[in-house]
Parts: structure tokens; sequence; C-alpha cells
């Protein structure tokens, strides 16, 4: 047997965990020989292909034994980045913490945590913010994805997660793909949707880019970017004037009906047409087609959420679910797809500034009371700042320190020449991570933390099943579980926190979260529950809202009305051409974890350009150019292709040590919901020689 971080592992067996790369319990199991992971296997229905997929996604091999992995803290000094042991780098971190929080008060320090962490990890960094430091500064990177779609759902139906399960798409008659390159960014939920197109589903797939799964569809509708409301109103248009809406559920479950008919009343096929590109026709059929099935499901992605206008985006699409009934039953709903293993998670544990652990809003009083009963410490009632407004609030130097944990700043969000100025400006910067990212380089304390394969606790994927995660070998030199180092930092700074297990922190979790008060972890060695779950006994809930096929309906969903605007920064003769960025399914995110794959498919960047944009501007398949837009440039080579139209080209952010493509993005957010317009922003192309 060996021991790491309170944790004991077999020296030689089989770990079931959760895939790290896909989030979803696919079966994924490391078989572990003398301490070092011999084989994994994959998807318990396809161990070939999946595994294979998975663990390169997973960071697998590749990471676990990589020499890049931080094995022991360091600390700056002068100005270098030093080795130093544990005592040392956790004392200065207090030290540094608590003075600051003492000389400009509490909501001078912020925190990052982590959507790739387990949900411990997360719980324990929002009770450290909220009771050790004393703020609700803490917020993941769930702001620069999915944080639209919270903020929509959670206004219409109170709960911010996806309203079905991922086997429903293999019994559902319609999948409507929008803004969602789900077979490469969600290889895992795309294989459920390829089992409901083999038993007679119709996918819909509305994307600017001709991707992949286009294949597979009964409908592409290639759309402009950026005018996803203008055609999901004059969908909602067709419907209501062909008298097509569920007017009984409309009447019993539903309010501002009138309203949103009123106001889509303008947004005729032929209106929307001239506006998105999408063929009259074509935006009836696919309304007529949604409409009248007997099950439909909406998935949506970044696509719907990376605009200034991400919050609208996704009411529009909430909109049609309520307007024709598909919602709150078995094999009809909306669903976000998370990009990452626990961005449900994340925020389920109140890694947010205006939620705690189980939705809890900062300021409910029963809520407030609770915690406050259960932590034996008060929490703040100012509302926190979340990650875009803490940028802001470095800049204006109100902010002087951040603890960040496993999150790259500098290379994910949107203008990054920018982030990075910000991070430079700060007093004390704590980063806790696996490898050693640009983020990273800036800190005045780096410590080694765990990952995927010797980590201890929970994650909660994307149709709010929450599962176990177990060590299969411990980590490299001195790193340790994430929710350890945290509890280390808060002793140090007064608290009595005395966890011995993950386990330990999840039955406080249990105490605070009326959804999760069921989930044990004895009842997640058979795939996991879906939550809600309140009770020991509740074998939890794979459909969520139900109540509104009831006949009297409590707490009714309301129609959010929605025009559409512009994107921020359209392109014009300086910069005349329209930059959107992804994912493709090889490479994942900062590429951090994924970059030094060996034997696989275009391992670098590419500018995505269609033939006729390549001939205007005399550019070659791979020819060396410069993207410029307002903010930045970077170069890159060519790739000609006709997945994208005319003026729009394409890039990923997986290789941002070559091609940095965020120092391009624009950092314009939704108001209401602080994401960035990853989606859309002016560039121009110049050849190099």
């Amino acid at each position: 047997m060996t021991t790491t971080n309170h944790v004991t592992l077999p020296a030689n067996s089989e770990v079931n965990t959760i895939c790290s790369f896909c989030g979803t319990g696919c079966g994924l199991t490391v078989q572990v020989e003398d301490g070092r992971i011999s084989r994994v296997r994959g998807h318990k229905e396809n161990p070939t292909s999946h595994g294979e997929t998975c663990i390169k996604g997973a960071m697998g091999w590749g990471y676990v034994y990589s020499n890049k992995r931080i094995k022991e803290p360091l600390i700056r000094k002068n100005g270098k980045l030093t080795p130093a042991s544990w005592d040392e780098a956790l004392d200065l971190i207090a030290k540094q913490f608590t003075t600051i929080r003492d000389t400009h008060g509490p909501n001078a320090l912020g925190c990052f945590s982590s959507s790739r962490s387990t949900n411990e990890l997360n719980f324990i960094a929002g009770k450290f913010m909220r009771t050790v430091i004393g703020t609700n500064n803490i917020d993941s990177c769930n702001r620069t994805c999915h944080a639209p779609s919270v903020t929509g759902l959670v206004e219409v139906f109170g709960t911010g997660a996806s309203t079905t399960s991922y086997d429903e798409l293999e019994e559902t008659d319609v999948i409507i793909a929008w803004g969602s390159n789900t077979q490469e960014c969600h290889p895992i939920v795309f294989n459920h949707m390829r089992r409901g197109i083999r038993n007679g589903a119709k996918m819909v797939v509305v994307d600017p880019r001709e991707i992949a799964q286009t294949r597979l569809a009964h409908k592409w509708l290639p759309i402009k970017v950026g005018y996803d409301v203008t055609l999901a109103n004059a969908m909602g248009h067709v419907i209501i004037e062909e008298g097509l809406e569920n007017r009984a559920f409309l009447e019993r479950a539903t309010l501002d009906f009138e309203s949103y008919k009123q106001h889509t009343q303008k947004y005729t096929p032929e209106y929307a047409e001239e506006i998105t590109g999408v063929p009259a026709d074509d935006i009836r059929e696919v309304a007529r087609l949604y409409a009248q099935a007997d099950k439909a499901i909406i998935c949506w992605t970044l696509g719907i959420t990376e605009h200034a206008n991400g919050t609208e985006n996704v009411f529009s699409l909430i909109n049609l679910a309520l307007l024709t009934g598909h919602i709150g039953k078995r094999g009809s709903g909306v669903n976000p797809l998370r990009g990452q293993n626990n961005v449900q998670g994340g925020g389920d544990m109140g890694a947010l500034p205006n939620r705690s652990v189980g939705g809890w809003l900062y300021n409910d009083a029963t809520g407030r009371q609770l915690h406050e009963e259960v932590w034996g410490a008060p929490i703040p009632e100012q509302l926190g700042l979340n990650l875009t407004e803490m940028q802001e609030a470095i800049d204006n130097e109100d902010i002087k320190a951040l603890y960040v944990i496993g999150e790259n700043p500098v290379q994910a969000d949107a203008d990054a020449n920018h982030v990075e100025q910000l991070l430079k400006k700060l007093d004390f910067m704590v980063v806790q991570d696996i490898l050693m990212t640009k983020t990273a380089e800036l800190a005045d304390v780096v410590l080694p933390a765990a990952g995927w394969a010797e980590n201890d606790g929970t994650f909660t994927n994307s149709e709010r099943r929450i599962q176990r995660v177990r060590p299969a070998i411990q980590p490299p030199g001195l790193a340790k579980q994430d929710h350890f180092i945290v509890q280390d930092i808060a002793n140090r700074m007064g608290a009595n926190w005395n966890y011995q297990s993950a386990e330990d922190i999840w039955e406080e979790i249990r105490r605070l979260a009326p959804d999760f008060a069921g989930v044990t972890y004895d009842r997640l060695d058979d795939g996991g529950l879906q939550w809600p779950c309140p009770e020991e006994s509740h074998p939890g809930t794979p459909f969520i809202h139900g109540r509104l096929w009831k006949e009297h309906v409590e707490q009714k969903a309301s129609f959010k009305p929605v025009d559409n605007r512009d994107p921020v920064e359209l392109p014009d003769d300086e910069y005349p051409l329209q930059l959107t960025t992804g994912r493709r399914l090889e490479f994942y995110n900062t590429g951090v974890q994924t970059s030094d794959y060996k034997k696989v498919r275009d391992p670098e960047e590419s500018l995505e350009i269609h033939p006729e944009d390549a001939a205007a501007y005399q550019l070659e398949d791979g020819a060396p150019v410069k993207v410029r837009s307002r903010r930045g440039e970077v170069e890159t080579k060519v790739k000609i292709s006709k997945r994208q139209p005319r003026g729009l080209v394409f890039m990923t952010f997986h290789f941002p040590e070559q091609t940095d493509t965020n120092r391009l993005t624009i950092n314009a957010t939704c108001p209401l919901a602080g994401t960035a317009e990853y989606k859309a922003c002016a560039v121009q192309v110049e050849r190099i020689g």
C-alpha cells in the first residue's frame, strides 16, 4: 500500500475514475502496477477508440509523468521563482494575505477557482474566501464560457443547469445543436446524439461553419456569426403564425407570452434571412420540425454564450422551449454543454460571487443563517466581483492580491496582452497548478497541485451527475491535493479546520445544500447520482422542471423577449475579416495539458480561410501570415478551407506558445453575465515574406 495526501492507495490495482476530458462517467479505468499507471481503458461501450481519445484529452500519459509537472513549492526571490519548503511558502502566503486583508480590507483580495478540480476544492475555496478572507470575490472560468447559460436559466427556471440527461438524446425526436461543435468539443455527448440519430432523431446544426457533424444533420443552418437571436425569434414567429405553439402549456405554466408574441411579429423568415443568411424556407422547415416533434432537445455551447449578448442568446432559445412545451419532461429540454469536467460543479459549490454552495443567493436570509450556523463564522454581506469585474478592480488598484487555482487567465482570457499587464500590477499573486503556465510564471508563489489521476473527491458533469474520482497514483514530488492546500493556508490564517479527507468536506456540503443532501460517497459507487437528490432514499433526478406539467404550477416560467444586437466589432476597410475562435478534437483549451502530444494530426495553429478570401489576399495553403486586430498581432500559417464562409476566418487557442490567439480577441463583455465576445472580432491578414 502507498499513501498520498491522506488517501491510501493499492500498489497494484484498478481504479475507476472520471475522465477529465469528457467529464462523463465514461468508464475510464486506470490500472496501476508498482505505483505507476500501466494501462488505461476507456469507454465501457467502446474501449478501444474512446480510450485513446480520452487519455489524450484527459492529460493521460503525457501529463501524468511529464517532466514539466510542478513538484515543489516555488517562491519569487530576487525576481526568480526558486524552490521552497511547504512551510516557507504557506507561511508567506498567510502573512501576505493577512496583511493585505487587514490593511486594505477583505475585498482587496480575489480568487479564481478551478473548473477542472473537484467539488470539494471549489467548496473549500469558497469557504476560505468567505470566512477567512471575508469577501465574496470568487469566480472561475465558468465566467469565460457558460455564465450566460447560468444567468438565463436561473432567471427563467430558478436553476442554472441542463434540464435533461445524456441518454435522453437517444430517445428524443429532434436535436438542435445550436452554436455547438459537439462532435469535436463534446465527443462523448455526441456519441449519445449519434445513437439518437440511429434511433430516428433528426439533428439540426446551427453553426456558421460546416463542421463535421453537419454530415449527420437533417438540416444545417449556416448562420452569420452573432445573429442567433434573430434566427430564434424568426422560428418563434413561424410557430405562432402557424398555430403550432403548445397553447395548454403556455396557459398553465408560463408568463408573458403575449409580450413575446408581439415582440416576434417583425421577425418574419424573410426579415431574418437578410440578417442571418439562413434561407427563409429553411427557417420555416426547422421551426415546424421543432414545434411538431413529440420530444425535442436544444443543446448549445460557446457559439451561443461567448458574445456580448450571450445571455440574450440563451433567453431566445429558452423562449422556443417554452413556446412549444419542450421542457420539463423526458426527452425534451434545454442543455448547455459544459466545456470542462467540473464547470457545473464549480458553480454548484459556491465558487461564484453571488451564490454559495447549493445555489443559495449570497443575500438569502435562510441560506446565510444556515451557512453561519454550520461554518461558525459570519458571511460577507456585500455582493462579490466576478472574474471580469475583478480584472477591472485590479486595473483600478482596488484588488491587491489574487489566489489563482488551476486557471490560466493570461492565455485563456480575451485581450491577453491586457490581462498580462493587469496581473503584473498586483501586490501579490499565488498560483496553484499542476504545470507551469504563463500565469504561474507571473506569480509570487507557485504551489504544486495533484492532477486527475492523483485526486480524491467528486465532479459534477453537464447532466448534473455527481461522480467519484479516486487517486490511482501518488502526486509527483511534494504536490498535494487542492483541498488540503487550501486548508493549510486557512489554518495558518487562524482557522481551525480539520478535514481528514475529501469525504469530510462532502459531508459538510450535504448539510448546506438541500439538492445534494441525499448524495453520499457510498451511493456514488454505481455510476453517480443526478441532483436534485434531497434524501438518501431518493434515486436522483434525470430531468428537471417537471413541476411545469402539474395541473397547478406555482412557479411559472416567464418568457424573456429579446432583440438582436450586432457584434461589438464588425469588419471594416482596415480590418476586413471576422475572426471566430473555437476548439479542436485533439487538443484542450490553452494547450497546457495537450500541446506536447506526439503523432497527433495538425499539432500547430493555423488560420482557416475560405479559398476565395485566400485568393483575394494572394495566400497559399501553408503560407506564413500575420493576423492583426486592434489589440495585438500573432503569426501563424494559412489553412485554406471551405468549412467557413467568405469573410470569416477561424482559429483555436490551443497553441498560445506559438500563436497566442487571445491577443486578438476583444474583451467586450455581456453586461448580464460578464462573458467576453470570443466569437467575433475584426482582423486583417498579411502574408509574411
